[in-house]
């Protein structure tokens, strides 16, 4: 490519998303019985049959050489479109716009190389995207089938249009990545003393409150203790990190010595405050409402209040039976009770962490980025995401590199066996992917001059480092 060439951004958009029911309109004339939602609404009637009509005929016609596995995804020259079942006969479909943009225009991409370029990082990314909005809307709904029950089609159609027309403005879809494939959760680091220091916070609060069913516990975007089931865990951590946190951040305060926390004849003015239900205890007429979740249980799933209560950069997350009213008694026990408790708590671990990075010594740009997961406990890391919520995701590479992450992890999908695989990059960057024992790890190096040997070899250090010799692939 010449020097003077400008330099093009490939940006997806999203052309339209929908849901339908093959068999609520099986007969000719009543096709628009079968659409539960459409977006955008503004869209002619006999355009959105058409359109359901053509995925419904895919889906069919795949089915007849995999009748357990039907189409997933279908690639045209301007698009893509996914097909998401997640329950019998509930189909869900989006719609994505893949284009070049430049300085002043938007044109497709035409030339078949671009196409297969973006082919198979587009397939896992914004497949895992299409997922995230089903389980996103099962957190706050409960199952399609629920609604079906309680109030049939119609009552159905209502929450998909009152819960999609707000989340599908908050998709932000070139801040997707192989994060969003992964969908894991970020640890928080303690040493021992602190970890029990919150179990027994945790075992004391739930003691005195006995309504708390479930409780998690969370430092700074990061997860600490939870009571909840691990794909719950994961839905639920998601909507606090990139929805409910951002809309209420707030600066980090300073250990126990900070002026900003006064002490007042042993009467702690803490530092909480809820997040979810009432913005102000001593507003007389605040209302005690807080949004509902469901998560699973053994006769299928449970719906309860969930309510945030936040200090400073600690939070915990109490989860009560929605049978029960929530009035302003309790919310101001709960307020006396964690509020200085939870303050304290926070001032502890920050302490704690600023002592730690002190003791490792001054923060040093490494020559390795990585981003690492673990299947079986949901455990993610990356010192490649510098920012990443809903709506921002900053990386500190270039994003060829993050499609190249994308390639490496669909070659790993496609196997069960442990595997590597090193790629060397245009920009002169190693790539490197290992797969050992359901944990993933992708790295990425600049060094320009190095060899596959000492590539190889700087790996194997910052497993050793790092993870422990975890990556035992030679």
């Amino acid at each position: 490519m010449a020097s003077g060439t400008q330099e093009k951004q490939y940006t997806p958009s999203l052309l339209s998303f929908f849901i339908y029911n093959p068999t609520f309109g099986p007969r000719e004339g009543e096709e628009e019985k079968k659409i539960l939602f459409y977006h955008p609404c503004e869209v002619e009637k006999n355009e959105k049959i058409r359109n359901v009509g053509l995925c419904e005929a895919i889906v069919q016609f795949t089915r007849t050489f995999c009748p357990t596995k039907p189409a997933k995804s279908l690639h045209t020259q301007k698009n893509r479109q996914f097909f998401f079942e997640p329950e019998d006969n509930f189909w869900m479909v989006m719609v994505f716009s893949l284009c070049i943009q430049t300085r002043n225009t938007c044109e497709y991409r035409e030339m078949l190389g671009d196409l297969i370029f973006l082919t198979m990082l587009t397939d896992t990314v914004y497949g895992a995207v299409v997922r995230q909005c089903y389980s996103m809307y099962k957190l706050f709904n409960g199952t399609f089938s629920r609604a079906m029950e309680a109030g049939g089609v119609e009552l159905l159609t209502q929450k998909l249009e009152k819960f999609f027309y707000r989340y599908l403005q908050t998709l932000h879809l070139q801040s997707c990545d192989l994060l969003d494939v992964f969908g894991g959760i970020s640890f928080f680091p303690l040493d021992k003393m602190t970890y029990l220091k919150i179990q027994s916070f945790v075992n004391r609060v739930e003691e005195s409150l006995s309504l708390i069913k479930y409780t998690a516990f969370l430092y700074n975007d990061q997860l600490i203790w939870s009571g909840l089931e691990q794909d719950d865990m994961r839905i639920l951590y998601k909507y606090l990190t990139t929805s409910l946190f951002p809309r209420h951040s707030e600066p980090e305060l300073a250990g126990r010595d900070s002026p900003l926390r006064p002490e007042v004849a042993g009467n702690l003015l803490h530092y909480g405050r809820f997040l979810t239900g009432p913005t102000n205890l001593k507003d007389p007429e605040a209302k005690f409402r807080f949004p509902k979740i469901f998560v699973s249980a053994e006769d299928g799933y449970e719906e309860l209040h969930l309510i945030v209560y936040k200090a400073m950069s600690a939070a915990a997350c109490f989860m009560i039976s929605a049978s029960v009213e929530l009035k302003r008694d309790f919310c101001e026990q709960l307020d006396s009770l964690v509020g200085p408790q939870l303050t304290l708590l926070a001032s502890d671990i920050c302490e704690q962490f600023t002592i730690n990075r002190r003791i490792s010594g001054p923060d040093k740009e490494p020559q390795f980025k990585f981003i690492y997961f673990n299947h079986m406990n949901l455990a993610e890391k990356s010192t490649i995401h510098m920012r990443k919520t809903a709506s921002v995701c900053l990386t500190s590479v270039h994003p060829d590199l993050m499609k190249i992450l994308g390639d490496i992890n669909c070659d790993f999908a496609r196997v069960d066996e442990d595997e590597e695989i090193i790629v060397k990059a245009m920009t002169d960057y190693w790539v490197v992917g290992k797969k050992s024992d359901q944990r993933e790890l992708y790295v990425i190096l600049n060094q320009k001059n190095a060899n596959l040997i000492e590539v190889n070899e700087e790996v194997k250090r910052l497993c050793a480092t790092q993870f422990n010799n975890i990556f035992f692939l030679d």
